[in-house]
């Protein structure tokens, strides 16, 4: 059974950093390329950044490139989201997801707050 535990939201001020953390289990995480996703109050939910099995390739949407780095531990089966320079849009639920074979497989989400 996939897992993914997200943890690491909270609320912070404009122009702040958090680091989001995604703990992953029931599969071989190590095989597979793990996204963020986020979903703002009355929207859709949207791609934020994606990261190849061992690092080798990362993408990120144009909304948040330069600010967000997403990295993997493959040892400890847990993506990052390292976010800095946080704007009040950047406020939503943030998702990791696993690009396994099979149905979607979504955590709980962990919510960021960016406001003053």
């Amino acid at each position: 059974q996939v897992q993914l535990v997200e943890s690491g939201g909270g609320l912070v001020q404009p122009g702040g950093s958090l680091r989001l953390s995604c703990a992953a289990s029931g599969f071989t995480f190590s095989s597979y390329a793990m996204s963020w996703y986020r979903q703002a109050p009355g929207k859709e939910r949207e791609l934020v950044a994606t990261i190849t099995t061992a690092g080798g390739s990362r993408n990120y949407a144009d909304s948040v490139k330069g600010r967000f780095t997403i990295s993997r531990n493959n040892a400890k089966n847990t993506v990052y989201l390292q976010m800095h320079s946080l704007k009040p849009e950047d406020t939503a639920v943030y998702y990791c997801y696993a690009h396994v074979p099979g149905p979607d497989y979504w955590g709980q989400g962990t919510q960021v707050t960016v406001s003053s």
